[in-house]
Parts: structure tokens; sequence; C-alpha cells
């Protein structure tokens, strides 16, 4: 969910740079049939698509594939993937949080094939708390220090959030939504359930943190977050052709809220920091599903 194109950080365009040097220097190989290496691009903080690339990075690798994950900021992500420097990204919200990118970068990407139907946009709460709707934020800025926790700045979740869903809702003036990272976003929800105290956060379903915490949506009769989007797998231009054995894989691909919700939560909590171990564990009762994928 992220938004404007920003200026590279000096390690994101280093890795940037690096990345199109090693596709200069492979070019005899030229893609095709036998090229058996395949780069996928992923964004930090995002359950849902730490997930799915843990997973295909797995499957792929079974299969005698070479997988080399990056992990890069969207646009940085977005931008390789136009120059042909990463070949795939499991975790693009279209049409709406990753629209910016699209626009931008889209005619030279491909879409593979959507994977998660309906992936809201949300602004959610502690059970515990009084508020329904987002409605019911007017006049309480105070009462929250006009805060409503957030993630990256470049993300689309932000974007909506305070441009389109404030003002629609006559906030703009009591509320901002902060920025930082997912990470640090989760950090605050978790510290202030626990000490039971008010607290507002930007979210998104599917999460593993609606399993993991008490938590639920502010309902939004305005539709300011927009329609749900759905999650798709894009690759760059060319991949289908040079690597159509992996693409028509990843056109079968579909994940629901138990098989995702599951593997997220292995990843995120019982095996955070170790995707492969999580990946290992979930396999052991969802083996069919994966070997469906490549059959």
């Amino acid at each position: 969910m992220r938004f404007k194109f920003k200026g590279l950080t000096v390690a994101a365009l280093t890795l940037a740079l690096g990345l199109s040097a090693a596709a200069c220097g492979d070019s005899d190989s030229g893609g095709g049939e036998n090229d058996k290496e395949i780069t996928i691009g992923m964004m930090s903080g995002w359950a849902e698509g730490e997930a799915a690339t843990a997973l295909w990075k797995r499957i792929l690798t079974d299969k005698g594939y070479k997988v080399d994950v990056k992990t890069l900021d969207v646009g940085v992500l977005f931008a390789g993937m136009s120059k042909g420097d990463v070949d795939l990204f499991v975790d693009a919200w279209l049409p709406g949080t990753h629209e910016d990118y699209w626009k931008k970068y889209g005619d030279k990407l491909e879409k593979v094939g959507a994977w998660y139907d309906a992936a809201p946009l949300t602004i959610a709460v502690p059970e515990y708390s009084p508020l329904q709707s987002l409605e019911d934020l007017k006049g309480k800025g105070g009462q929250y220090g006009g805060e409503i926790i957030g993630i990256e700045k470049s993300s689309g979740l932000y974007r909506v959030s305070q441009e389109k869903m404030l003002p629609a809702y006559g906030l703009q003036d009591e509320f901002k939504v902060t920025t930082s990272s997912t990470s640090a976003m989760l950090a605050e929800l978790k510290k202030s359930i626990d000490a039971k105290k008010d607290v507002v956060v930007t979210l998104w379903r599917p999460h593993w943190a609606y399993a993991k915490y008490p938590i639920r949506d502010l309902k939004d009769p305005k539709g300011a977050m927009g329609k749900p989007d759905a999650i798709y797998t894009v690759a760059r231009e060319g991949f289908g052709k040079d690597q159509a054995e992996v693409a028509n894989w990843l056109k079968k691909f579909k994940m629901d809220d138990k098989q995702l919700g599951s593997l997220e939560d292995l990843m995120e909590n019982k095996y955070k920091g170790k995707p492969d171990e999580a990946v290992d564990e979930w396999l052991k009762t969802n083996q069919s599903y994966a070997t469906s994928l490549t059959s």
C-alpha cells in the first residue's frame, strides 16, 4: 500500500543498481526456458506478501529453481520490475492501493493473476473501544492525541487514510495519520491493548493481527477507504513467455483466509524471522494444496 514514487534511499538505490548490474552481466542467458533463476521482490512488514513469497520460494526451489528474494521499498520494487531486474512480485494490491505505481510502470509489467479476491483497507480499534464507525471520531481528536497510527508514508494505505478518509469525515483538523513502519504500528497496537488504552490504527485484510489481537474494523458508511482490492501476482514484461511453466503455476495460485491466516500466524509469531521453518510446518497439513499448484 504505497504511493508516490519517492527518492531512493542510498541502500535501496545501491541494491537497485546492483540488480541492474547483475542483469547486465547475465545478458548471455537472456531469460528463456532454460533459465532456472528467479528474483522475487518483497515488501517488509506486509504479512500476506511475506507468507506468499516464502511459500513460492519453497515451491520453486523444490522444482529446481534458484530463487533470490529481495526486500525492497515498493517504489524501488516496481521500478526494478519495469527494468527487468525483479522477475516477480506476489503482493500487488490493485486496482486501488498500488494504482500510482501501476500507472507509472504498468505498461512494462504483466498481471499474472489475482490470488486473493477481496482485500480491503481498514481503520481498526480494540474490541473494548466505544467507537463503532469512522463517524464516531468526530470531536474526539483530543481523546486520541489527534493521531491515527499509520504505517509507511509511501503506502497507499497512508494516502487513502490521510487524503481521502479524514476529509470525507471532516476529521482533517482534528486528526493526522502518523507514519513510521508496519512493525512500529503493530507494536503500538499491542502496547495499547495490553494497557487497555484507546488507539486507532490503519490496517488491512488479510492480516494475522485480526486473529492475534481483540480488534475490529470501524464502519465506513461513506466508503472513504475505497473498494476492496484484489491481491495480484505481477511480473516483469516477458516473464510469461520466458518462464511459461512458472507463470502457469502462478495462474492457479489462490489462497483462502484459513490457508493464508495459518501460514501468516506461523511466520509472524511462532517462527518470527524464520520463514522457511514456518513453511515447513505449514506444509505438514497443506502439502496436497502446494502440490496441486504445480501438477
